[in-house]
């Protein structure tokens, strides 16, 4: 079956030539220099040696290369003297674009799309993930399949897999492809149908869940290692998590929660992804508490936490009607006169903001006050137990918020306790020792 070349990983270094097409940039939530900045960052995450990078303007659309002739030429001279093996595009490319700018530049084209989905590839780790993966490239592939290679004109007989009398090779082909979709598609409903299942057993635990999101190179990671005490893996690199990662977190008062580490998302991310990772993030749309992490110190902020809201949306998760907190991170990286400024517009945020440094720490301790009272939105009740309970009130600790406690002069304990409906009934199932008022 012939599909669109990969990047070769088996050469020691690929040269690319990264370019932007830039359309109107008075439409554009940030800067044609941002942009470009950005695809230059997906193109070392995949390990290709960036010789040269140019923002073109694009005035008008040409069908048949995307940029116009003038232009091409001239990229094509760029491309030329830097030697490149790889030219990237930065917009999303028609498959016949795709090949006559191939032609045109005697190197291996890559747009937006495929170097996405590319870095996917080479980072998911889990079974899930690997699936996830090869079905969006799939789907992409599938749009890519045109009459490029003369063996495709040909005509080819047979039976069976290998197509009836008259069926065309691209037939064949796209035929593959589409049973190749199916068979990923059934193996993914089983994986996730396990994760359905693993997420229902969460839910019989009285235990909150916290979804962290953001843009790609936010800092969720580190982040997520400082609140948890984890080692899972953190790099200045676009695309680092793929595999979602759930971890126990500890509230104030030592109370736990579940916290999700999920994928970064990014402006203009594939459709082909959207849908093969709409199960991942179904840990967002279950959690009770979303931490919305945005790289404070980036010039490019606001448009990069606008990029998550229009993603989340495409999942439908109602962003106006969750438990929404967002995390300005990095403020370490931000000048030291700015930071007074930049807390007191936390302050003022809607919906609320917390600024953090996930690397030095600071700031953490008043993000982890801020989840506890998101979640516990039940009222406290009253619980007395008598002497030698302890095991109880150390029930109580962990699976509550403890706001008050009266101990007894015969050892007797009273506490005001914040506690989900579900913990509630669990506790008086396995202690009925003990009494419960004000509920």
């Amino acid at each position: 079956m012939t599909t669109t070349r990969s990047v070769d990983h088996t050469a020691p270094v690929q040269g690319a030539v990264v370019i932007h097409p830039d359309r109107d940039t008075r439409l554009a939530s940030r800067g044609a220099e941002a942009r470009l900045e950005e695809a230059v960052g997906l193109a070392m995450a995949l390990d290709l040696e960036v010789r040269e990078r140019i923002v073109a303007p694009l005035r008008r659309l040409t069908p048949a290369t995307l940029f116009g002739k003038g232009k091409v030429e001239e990229i094509g001279a760029m491309i030329a003297a830097a030697e490149a093996d790889v030219a990237v595009v930065d917009d999303a490319l028609t498959p016949v674009q795709q090949r006559n700018l191939e032609k045109a530049w005697c190197v291996k084209v890559v747009d937006r799309t495929g170097l996405i989905l590319e870095i996917f590839a080479r980072r998911a780790r889990t079974r899930e993930g690997r699936l996830q993966v090869e079905l969006a490239r799939l789907s992409y592939e599938r749009s890519r399949l045109v009459r490029t290679w003369t063996h495709l004109e040909r005509q080819r007989g047979g039976f069976g897999v290998m197509g009836g009398p008259g069926e065309t090779q691209i037939e064949t082909d796209r035929r593959l492809i589409a049973e190749k979709i199916r068979k990923l598609k059934d193996e993914l409903k089983e994986v996730q149908r396990t994760r359905t299942l693993q997420r229902s057993a969460r839910k019989r635990h009285p235990y909150p869940t916290v979804a962290l999101v953001g843009y790609t190179n936010a800092g969720k990671s580190t982040l997520f290692n400082r609140l948890t005490e984890s080692k899972v893996v953190a790099e200045d690199m676009l695309f680092a998590t793929l595999d979602p990662t759930l971890r126990m977190l500890k509230l104030p008062d030592g109370r736990p929660a579940i916290l999700s580490d999920t994928v970064g998302f990014i402006s203009d991310l594939p459709h082909e992804l959207v849908e093969a990772f709409r199960a991942t993030l179904e840990e967002v749309k279950e959690a009770d508490v979303v931490l919305h992490v945005r790289d404070i110190a980036s010039e490019e902020t606001a448009a990069q936490a606008e990029d998550v809201r229009k993603v989340l949306a495409r999942l439908d998760v109602d962003m106006d009607e969750r438990s929404i907190l967002e995390v300005w991170n990095k403020i370490d990286l931000l000048p030291a006169d700015d930071r007074p400024i930049v807390a007191g517009d936390a302050r003022r945020a809607h919906p609320p903001a917390i600024p953090v440094s996930a690397v030095t720490g600071q700031g953490c301790p008043e993000l982890l006050e801020a989840v506890a009272a998101l979640v516990d939105e039940a009222p406290p009740v009253d619980v007395y137990t008598p002497a030698g309970e302890g095991a109880a009130i150390a029930w109580l600790y962990r699976h509550g918020r403890v706001l008050e406690r009266q101990e007894g002069k015969d050892g007797s304990v009273r506490l005001a306790v914040s506690l989900s409906p579900q913990a509630l009934g669990q506790f008086e199932q396995q202690f009925p020792g003990s009494e419960v008022r004000g509920h």
